[in-house]
């Protein structure tokens, strides 16, 4: 199923933009305005690097120097994150070379194996992605109820929902994948039209004398068929 492996290449390519994109994002958590001091200044910060920004438009941000410093979840996140891009990139060249419609891999069985192989990392992309910013969103919420937590508290950031779509993108992708190899093994069997033993008419020959003789006919020689 050709249409059903492109429909699955452009959610796995799209996908893994998306993981891209809230890997190298800043916006994992915001200052909530409801506990913000000041309400023109609002702090941003990612796995990578913390920025501070105000309503004027300025933006200061300043990078993990360390990770023995960092919060043990954000490095977790760190570590699925870095894994689900790498599974999404990997993803993408299998998924290209397991198509129908191009001329590289191999015959259609090589096909049909490194097409499945390509749906089962786009899959566990989509579990590394979903499992990481789950992770960190649970932390953020977990602080953000918590009536005992007294420092700053954040909100949910845009590369949370970033990286949740993308996940998603990358395992209805994957299974896609799955599912048109599942249907391209049954191919269907040619259907042959058994028209029976050829009569003993269709192969008699017509000879001159008008008289229709069988294939093998009860023979008759004279007394000089052998001279």
């Amino acid at each position: 199923m050709t249409w059903a492996q492109i429909s699955a290449l452009v959610f796995g390519v799209g996908g893994f933009g998306a993981l891209v994109a809230a890997t190298a994002s800043n916006e994992w958590k915001v200052t909530t305005r409801a506990s913000s001091v000041i309400t023109a200044t609002w702090v941003y910060q990612g796995l990578w690097m913390n920025c501070a920004g105000n309503a004027l438009g300025s933006f200061h941000c300043r990078p993990h120097f360390t990770i023995f410093k960092v919060e043990g979840y954000i490095q977790a996140c760190r570590g699925l994150m870095i894994a689900a891009v790498s599974l999404g990139f990997f993803g993408s060249v299998f998924a290209l070379f397991g198509m129908k419609c191009t001329k590289v891999g191999g015959s259609d069985q090589t096909k049909a194996k490194i097409a499945c192989l390509a749906g089962i990392v786009f899959i566990l992309s989509g579990l590394c992605s979903m499992t990481g910013c789950s992770l960190y969103a649970n932390k953020i919420t977990t602080e953000f109820f918590d009536p005992l937590y007294v420092e700053q508290k954040y909100e949910l950031g845009a590369a949370l929902f970033i990286g949740w779509a993308g996940a998603s993108l990358c395992i209805i992708g994957g299974v896609i994948f799955c599912f048109s190899i599942t249907d391209s093994n049954k191919t269907p069997r040619m259907a042959y039209t058994y028209n029976g033993a050829t009569s003993a008419m269709s192969s008699r020959t017509k000879y001159p004398g008008g008289d229709l003789k069988t294939s093998h006919p009860s023979k008759q020689f004279d007394k000089n068929a052998y001279v």
